[in-house]
């Protein structure tokens, strides 16, 4: 057990860490200061898999031991084959464990357990750009309902010829940060557009924002600055839309802190007919704004520290090409390349992020020694 004792050794403090947050969690005081408590309920979560980790890796320890010593004791053939059989299922075990745990032990991203809101605008290329906007938020719906996750639309603008110009849209479930930030980028369209008439292969994109959505202690606005307009919405809706002003407008002065320059924030919503609906949403989408500016550069501080940094801040980045003359889809950031596009389009995203994770958790491990 002496090679092991070192990755014990490092599990040793967090088992007192964990007994103290169990205790904190009930302290009434600690309860009463929702910030804290989140961030402690968090923090029990987080080492609570720990702790029940390190139960099972003692108890594996332990097993080997004990088999090793019964099988030197033991004359009978049909106990010595069961207990050869425990001993290899136990050493086997070992060391899965062992890379669970150093997983468990780097730093997760903070933000992962939060909800989101998303963007995607339509790039270069016009009414095809809108186009696959429109088909990029068809392939993420999917994907989002495959989840069991909640989705609302806040605000869209349509494409003269279909699809978005833009579209916002907030993402509620479990852990939706963690998986979706890697959409992030801009994603590239190759093929002939409905407007071509020459079958030539066009190559346009549309850019997609994961921006993790801010609580309200996370962001401090003074919403006593904030001017409000309202105005009549349009769109689906009935008769009601244009005739009830429903829709809002919030615009803010704030400073930036990575340029130190003051600017205005405007921000839509026309997601309901209730007017102090779309008030609070797009107050939400205010304060995840401001928490995405400020988050840039914790992305930045990341993205300096790795060199394959999947889940970058910089949105300039090309991320994905979706080929549809070849049937193909390259993620560029591992190199990773399928030929099922059109499951893909239909949401079947899962096993191009699993890859993306499984990528950024060996460049954690690496970051952090382990």
């Amino acid at each position: 057990m002496a090679d092991n004792n070192s990755l014990l050794d490092k599990l040793e403090g967090l088992v007192s860490r964990f007994e103290e947050v169990s205790t904190l969690i009930t302290d009434p005081s600690v309860i009463a200061d929702q910030k804290r408590y989140v961030k402690l309920t968090k923090e029990y979560k987080d080492l609570g898999k720990i702790v029940d980790a390190r139960r099972e890796y003692i108890g594996c320890l332990q097993n080997v031991e004990d088999a090793k010593e019964m099988l030197q004791a033991e004359s009978d053939p049909d106990t010595k084959e069961m207990l050869r059989e425990e001993l290899a299922a136990s050493e086997k075990r070992i060391p899965e464990l062992e890379e669970e745990i150093k997983l468990l032990l780097v730093p997760a991203d903070p933000e992962d357990d939060k909800n989101v809101i998303m963007e995607i605008r339509g790039g270069t290329g016009g009414d095809e750009a809108a186009l696959f906007a429109g088909d990029l938020f068809r392939m993420y719906t999917k994907y989002i309902e495959s989840k069991g996750w909640k989705m609302a639309v806040s605000s869209m603008n349509e494409g003269t010829a279909g699809g978005f110009k833009e579209i916002v849209f907030s993402v509620t479930g479990e852990n939706v940060y963690g998986i979706m930030k890697y959409e992030s980028g801009v994603h590239r369209v190759q093929r002939v557009p409905a407007t071509e008439t020459q079958g030539r292969v066009h190559t346009s994109a549309a850019t997609v924002a994961v921006l993790p959505e801010a609580q309200e202690f996370d962001v401090e606005i003074n919403e006593g600055a904030i001017k409000w307009d309202t105005f009549r919405s349009s769109g689906a809706g009935g008769q009601n839309v244009n005739k009830v002003e429903s829709g809002v407008r919030a615009r803010y002065m704030w400073r930036n802190p990575l340029t130190g320059i003051e600017e205005e924030i405007l921000i839509e919503c026309t997601e309901t007919r209730d007017q102090p609906k779309n008030k609070e949403r797009a107050l939400a989408r205010l304060r995840t704004f401001i928490y995405d500016k400020e988050h840039q550069k914790y992305l930045d501080d990341i993205a300096s520290k790795r060199k394959t940094m999947v889940s970058t801040g910089d949105r300039s980045a090309k991320i994905r090409t979706y080929n549809y003359p070849q049937g193909r889809i390259t993620d560029h950031r591992i190199n990773y390349t399928i030929y099922n596009l059109s499951a893909f389009m239909d949401g079947q995203i899962q096993d191009c992020i699993d890859h993306l994770i499984v990528a950024e958790n060996a460049e954690r491990m690496k970051e952090s020694e382990l």
